[in-house]
């Protein structure tokens, strides 16, 4: 692996001040997460933010879009700030402070943004759809300084632990929110049950940037003089040249990413066909969120015990078994244990982003951080695109084979060609 000439160095955290730390920033950051995801499954950009963009329109594109805001926005913009990051002594300003204007605030204006679907439609889904890519991109412009966060105040060791409880208390009690949206969209009418569902996603979100303001992270002192943002694109290529391995990892997880062109379309292709309610599409969400929950606590204890790597080539053989139950599902019921499963994949692709801190030295963390996101980023936006073409003029069996076809030539990059750097390294 070849260093950034140039790139900040900074004086490392005690272990002893992370250690003294470390149970008051586990728990805070157990309830941020658990809270977010709360909120989150009032919103569900997979399974509920589709159903309510197709009320306004059944083009398959703009229904698509949701996804590709969701994905593009979140990961693209991680290595426009990765330098930024390096620099900063306290992570945690970031997502505390830019972070509740940029990913938080738009969540708050999703609920009065609704109420124009009564008297001009046209003008609440483009409404919506600037909100979201507004929460979208602000949400990849804090990440990594998230992230990097999170990577200095839990240990290595306790990392999978800590997201898969993270994750569990989020999912777990996200099948309750799921519960509650299913039965407002089925008790009010449109657009009445999203401006709920929209108001108690705010009301959660915000009490996680609660908890996460609460992080108790000791700062670290740069030594060196730091290089400009042009100076560190050109230094860029270096870091790619000299880790074959993460370029193996990034070119596996661009091919996984592409399997993901059909996320979006799973709860509109079982509405479509069955002529299924609202109501219905929140108890999807509901069996989505059980199936991340068990899958949480098991995904964090393989990855502690042994590695990230396992766990994501579970995820994507539990994705194609999502998609070929798609596709053979006979009757609606069936689509339960089809979004159980994608849960439990979701689960293990989301844990897996632990999976980048140990490809590097923490100096260099959010440089990798920002590269693999940002480059992953790009598939993610472009996955969507394709999944609504597909969808648009082949159908929706044609899309789900493209998907499951990138799935199983992701796998196979991910298990032969990608070592597993905990093995070898360090951190």
């Amino acid at each position: 692996m070849m260093p950034v000439e140039g790139t900040v160095v900074k004086v490392s955290c005690p272990e002893d001040e992370i250690e003294r730390h470390y149970r008051h920033n586990f728990i805070v950051n157990v309830l941020d997460g658990t809270n977010f995801w709360l909120g989150y499954s009032f919103i569900a950009p997979s399974v509920i933010l589709p159903i309510y963009v197709s009320h306004f329109t059944a083009n398959t594109l703009i229904i698509g879009l949701v996804a590709v805001i969701s994905s593009m926005g979140y990961f693209f913009p991680q290595l426009f700030t990765a330098n930024w990051v390096e620099q900063l002594p306290l992570k945690k300003l970031v997502p505390v402070n830019l972070g509740f204007f940029l990913e938080r605030v738009p969540i708050f204006l999703l609920a009065p943004s609704a109420l124009l679907a009564l008297s001009s439609p046209s003008l609440a889904l483009l409404l919506f759809l600037l909100l979201f890519t507004w929460h979208s991109f602000g949400s990849g412009t804090v990440a990594v300084a998230w992230q990097d966060m999170i990577a200095k105040v839990i240990p290595l060791a306790r990392r999978g632990r800590f997201m898969g409880i993270t994750n569990f208390g989020g999912t777990a009690t996200g099948v309750i929110g799921a519960v509650t949206a299913a039965w407002l969209l089925n008790r009010y009418v449109f657009p009445y049950g999203y401006i709920a569902c929209f108001g108690l996603a705010s009301i959660f979100i915000f009490i996680s940037w609660v908890f996460l303001a609460l992080n108790r992270e000791p700062p670290v002192v740069t030594r060196q003089s730091v290089i400009s943002r042009q100076e560190y694109w050109r230094k860029l290529p270096a870091v790619l040249r000299g880790d074959k391995n993460f370029q193996r990892f990034i070119l596996s997880q661009a091919v996984i990413n592409l399997g993901g062109m059909a996320w979006g379309f799973l709860a509109v292709y079982a509405t479509k066909k069955w002529a299924l309610s609202d109501g219905t599409v929140g108890g999807y969400t509901a069996a989505m969120l059980v199936g991340q929950a068990a899958a949480n606590l098991l995904f964090g204890l393989v990855a502690d015990r042994k590695g990230y790597k396992l766990v994501i080539e579970i995820s994507i053989v539990l994705a194609v078994l999502t998609l070929l139950l798609t596709v053979i599902a006979p009757f609606p019921e069936w689509f339960y244990l089809v979004f159980v499963l994608r849960g439990a994949s979701a689960a293990g692709f989301m844990l897996a982003i632990l999976f980048v801190f140990e490809f590097t030295t923490p100096e260099q963390r959010p440089t990798y951080i920002g590269l693999s996101n940002t480059i992953s980023g790009i598939t993610s936006g472009i996955a969507p695109i394709l999944g609504g073409l597909l969808a648009a003029v082949s159908g929706y069996h044609w899309l789900f084979l493209g998907a499951i076809i990138a799935g199983i030539v992701g796998y196979a990059l991910m298990h032969w060609f990608v070592k597993d750097p905990r093995h070898t390294m360090t951190r």
